[in-house]
């Protein structure tokens, strides 16, 4: 872990010279400070951090569930600099392919993990990462992912079609499922997820959320493109001079994927 004074330097730095988001990366995130002398821990970097004046979010990725702390929760909860979104990867809901991947955790315990989450903070959006189709994958370990999904409701997932990488554990074990199988896994995988996604999102509609700019649609240059504090894509009616800025945004339209909005 780099020292907490050269990492909050750095935020002082980027918030003298006008950065308006700070996103924390790391291969675990809120392991951080494990190896550290001085006791500090990932939620007391960010709770530093978020003291820092200036208007500014922080963001942070990607958190390991047995890493996901009551104080990282606390801190999310505190912290109105801290963006209520928080990717936490599951891979998958089976213990048993949950136990091969050496993920350290259950299915259960994982979903605990979302519950005190969100009592804590409502209104947080939740993403995760899952892969279909690892080797050994039943049609009952797939069920499980399927019910993980329904459970957790993530607002978004990354998902991935599991393929085999020389030099890993996973390459030589056996019962690699078959592509057709995985395939089939993974059209079933994103047809839920889009159902919950598009019944998440529809609450947003009149609702004016708080986006930063990012400047126009590389999609369609006429409409401006940021996101909002919960990591969604929001599209609307701006002018350049709105980029890298915070605008507030009225939603109209609700979509799977993205918001639409007009500038308030």
């Amino acid at each position: 872990s780099r020292k907490i004074e050269a990492i909050l330097q750095e935020c002082r730095d980027l918030i003298e010279r006008g950065t308006k988001e700070i996103t924390l990366l790391g291969q675990n995130v809120n392991s951080y400070g494990k190896d550290l002398p001085d006791g500090v821990d990932f939620s007391d970097l960010l709770s530093k951090i978020a003291a820092i004046p200036g208007d500014f979010l922080i963001r942070f990725m990607t958190s390991h569930p047995k890493d996901a702390s009551d104080r990282l929760i606390e801190a999310m909860a505190a912290e109105e600099k801290i963006v209520k979104h928080f990717h936490l990867p599951v891979q998958s809901g089976s213990n048993n392919i949950l136990k091969q991947m050496n993920r350290k955790y259950t299915a259960e315990a994982y979903l605990e993990k979302i519950e005190k989450l969100r009592a804590a903070v409502p209104d947080v959006s939740i993403t995760s990462d899952i892969i279909v189709g690892f080797p050994g994958e039943t049609e009952e370990d797939f069920e499980g992912t399927l019910r993980m999904l329904e459970a957790a409701r993530y607002d978004m997932i990354f998902s991935f079609i599991y393929s085999p990488r020389n030099g890993t554990p996973a390459a030589k074990m056996e019962n690699q499922v078959e592509d057709r199988v995985k395939s089939e896994r993974f059209d079933r995988l994103l047809a839920l997820q889009n159902e919950i996604a598009y019944e998440k999102n529809q609450p947003l509609k009149d609702k004016i959320i708080k986006v930063l700019c990012d400047g126009r649609s590389k999609n369609n240059e006429n409409v401006f493109s940021g996101r909002s504090e919960g990591n969604k894509i929001v599209l609307f009616d701006g002018d350049d001079s709105d980029t890298g800025k915070f605008v507030n945004i009225k939603v109209t339209r609700a979509d799977t994927f993205a918001l639409y909005g007009e500038k308030i």
